[in-house]
């Protein structure tokens, strides 16, 4: 166990395959996040991150690819201590905390896994109609994204589709949204094959908020060159600070919001 309070204390800086692959076509002039790198944490470059996400002051992780895995992350190692381990058979995707409960995906089986907190024993799974990318909730729903334009709520205790919402800048559909964080209101999310984090507002869809994570991908890169695509958001509430890495990342970068 790990309390990620004295993370901004510990220290300054030193960030499916390749660089990313697309350029975002989102106008960011006008919306664009401005932020200050706090400190870097060494991250597993082993682990293909899916889903991250900070609950009581212990970072979780999950992972996709050959032997998809839950774990709770020591930032001193950037090791998993490893709570659940897939079958070959099921792609690991984003996780969610909410009610002492873990919720997770799956890419492309369409079944989704609900575990006890304390024990990480299995209680139950659900299936759903799209692929499985990101996952976060607002505290009522689950929100899930699937590779497309839309956010899709799902009742906690059905795991059944409430609604959907579009999301669109300038009347136009933002899609290929992937790992996905609720912050005081507002969801971020990855956006595939770019190092565009997107805020958007979840009762119009609308991005409101761009932050470009290029030069910390380009910086990441100088330390392992075969890291994949930004996938990794978590929000420290007792900080306010946004935990930022991805896929076999040998960083975790602790980011201050500035706007």
């Amino acid at each position: 166990m790990f309390i990620l309070l004295s993370l901004v204390a510990a220290g300054g800086l030193l960030m499916r395959c390749g660089a990313p692959k697309k350029e975002t076509a989102l106008p960011i002039a006008d919306v664009s996040i401005r932020y200050t790198v706090q400190n870097s944490i060494t991250h597993d470059i082993e682990a293909f991150t899916q889903g991250f996400v900070i609950h009581n002051g212990q970072l979780y992780e999950s992972t996709g690819q050959g032997g998809s895995w839950i774990g709770v992350v020591d930032v001193n190692t950037g090791k998993a201590d490893k709570k659940v381990i897939l079958p070959k058979n099921y792609f690991g995707e984003g996780i969610t905390i909410l009610n002492n409960k873990v919720y997770q995906l799956t890419w492309q089986n369409k079944v989704g896994f609900v575990y006890d907190l304390a024990s990480f024993k299995e209680l139950k799974k659900f299936t759903y109609d799209t692929e499985g990318w990101g996952l976060t909730h607002d505290g009522t729903d689950l929100i899930m994204s699937d590779g497309t334009d839309q956010l899709i709520y799902l009742d906690t205790a059905t795991l059944q589709v409430k609604k959907k919402v579009t999301v669109k800048r300038d009347g136009k559909p933002v899609d290929d949204l992937n790992e996905l964080e609720f912050i005081n209101g507002v969801v971020y999310a990855n956006i595939w094959q770019t190092d565009t984090i997107v805020r958007i507002d979840p009762a119009t869809g609308e991005v409101n908020g761009v932050l470009d994570l290029g030069p910390l991908t380009k910086q990441a890169r100088t330390l392992n060159p075969q890291m994949d695509v930004l996938n990794g958001i978590a929000w420290h509430p007792a900080t306010e600070s946004l935990l930022v890495t991805g896929k076999l990342w040998p960083f975790i970068y602790v980011l201050k919001l500035n706007s």
